[in-house]
């Protein structure tokens, strides 16, 4: 009994682990594809204003290229 709660309690961590793993991949990828958006938006307005609310209206997040800069 004591080694199939063990043994099921891995497989628990395990999976959290993966699962874990995953929700990094797909954020890092997100904001990724977020820094994309961004510098495509930047390159076509014609100004900082128009900029940010082009940014705005998009629903872009600003906040994580700022960082990385």
């Amino acid at each position: 009994m004591t080694w199939a709660r063990q043994h099921g309690s891995s497989t628990a961590n395990d999976e959290d682990s993966r699962m874990g793993v995953i929700r990094a991949e797909e954020a890092e990828r997100l904001a990724e594809q977020n820094d994309r958006a961004l510098l495509t938006v930047a390159g076509h307005s014609s100004d900082v204003r128009d900029c940010a609310e082009l940014l705005a209206m998009l629903g872009l997040d600003v906040g994580r290229r700022q960082r990385l800069v």
